[in-house]
């Protein structure tokens, strides 16, 4: 397991989390594509992540499904969880945009549904937690597709959901109705966490990114900049709906090439570009950062008089405030809050040692904290590759 990979990453975080507070806090009308395409992006990062720790600990000789499916969801609440319920409880306390009548939905992760069957974006605080119930919803069922499924058909299983994804994209046209169910209901999201999970299942295998995806991942990106950046968005329904189409999924491929070359980590002036350290400390706070900069958007907004930068209207003077605050508020939650609880995790490792082993090194525990002598112990390399996730 190299490091530098995994360092990598934290930067592709910090650069989706960075698109994202663009979208909400400086893009005109309070929205971007380039939003949508950060969220994208942490969908493959989750994909990826999640299965090749998956696969990683369906792989050890000591391997249990049942301990590492309990290990799984401990870990994800201990990282998930405290966080978003401290934000919930927050917003509940002082009643922020109105939002107390939909809590019970977000405290159940149905964030998406709800904006779906209601068809409006209210409360905007708490909008950005679409994304973060798809996330759960795959983490409550992907874990037992990975540990469970045939190990010789998990690559064609990657395959059906993005297929099934797509097509989930062609049935809008049927209904001429752009509703927010479009990108919100779970299979909007799916192609882009599958195929985060087929390039974990690629690399399980070590096998590389196939010879026509590495040639053509250019033309997919240049061809997505140019409908993004050139082609507005026709009033033609079914026109609208190609154009929304294409902007959904030439990302894909150009997204899953990003990630699997920071996987492996980046050489040259790249990679030491993807390793400077403010970029590495953002990407290690970006779910904070994330969870919490519509709320310190709404807080800015209220202390308008006391701020000499206007951060009421979309601009320069919000995107700065708005985001120093949240990096500061993110960063506080990190060390004070979120890095201890994620300590705990070492408590929980996805493969426990043998019985004989337990003996020699003073039980898993210790071995999860220590490692053994030849560095390969199977929890504390699984410990690692999500120590910030």
């Amino acid at each position: 397991m190299g490091s530098a990979r995994d360092i990598q990453l934290d930067a592709l975080r910090a650069i989706a989390v960075t698109m994202v507070l663009y979208s909400h806090f400086f893009a005109a009308g309070g929205s971007s594509f380039w939003g949508h395409i950060g969220v994208r992006l942490f969908f493959v990062l989750s994909g990826f992540l999640i299965t090749r720790l998956l696969l990683e600990a369906r792989s050890a000789a000591e391997f249990e499904t049942g301990p590492a499916l309990r290990s799984f969801y401990i870990r994800r609440g201990l990282r998930i969880f405290p966080p978003y319920f401290a934000v919930l409880g927050f917003v509940w306390l002082v009643d922020l945009d109105q939002s107390r009548g939909s809590l019970v939905w977000h405290a159940l992760y149905l964030s998406n549904f709800w904006y779906a069957l209601r068809n409006d974006w209210n409360p905007w605080v708490l909008c950005h937690f679409w994304s973060l119930s798809i996330e759960e919803q795959f983490y409550l069922a992907w874990p037992l597709v990975v540990l469970l499924a045939p190990r010789r058909r998990f690559e064609q299983i990657c395959i059906g959901v993005i297929a099934l994804s797509l097509a989930y994209r062609f049935y809008w046209p049927l209904t001429a109705n752009t509703t927010l169910a479009r990108d919100l209901l779970p299979p909007a999201s799916m192609d882009a966490l599958a195929t985060g999970a087929l390039l974990a299942c690629w690399r399980s295998r070590g096998a590389a990114l196939p010879h026509w995806m590495r040639l053509s991942w250019p033309a997919f990106a240049a061809a997505f900049l140019v409908i993004e950046w050139f082609v507005p968005a026709p009033a033609d329904p079914m026109l609208e709906w190609t154009h929304w189409l294409v902007r959904q999924v030439l990302p894909l491929v150009p997204l899953m090439v990003i990630v699997a070359a920071c996987s492996r980590g980046l050489g040259g002036t790249l990679g030491k570009l993807a390793e400077l350290p403010p970029l590495l400390g953002l990407g290690r706070i970006s779910y904070g950062v994330y969870l919490y900069h519509p709320i310190l958007l709404s807080l800015a907004v209220k202390a308008q008089p006391w701020i000499p930068l206007n951060v009421s209207e979309q601009g320069p003077g919000r995107f700065l405030v708005a985001s120093a605050a949240t990096i500061v508020a993110a960063s506080i939650s990190w060390v004070v809050f979120e890095r201890p609880l994620n300590s705990l995790k070492r408590h929980f490792p996805y493969v426990a040692r043998t019985r004989s082993a337990q003996g020699s090194h003073g039980g898993w525990l210790a071995t999860a904290a220590g490692g053994s002598p030849d560095g390969r112990t199977p929890a504390l390399e699984l410990q690692r590759t999500d120590a910030r996730r």
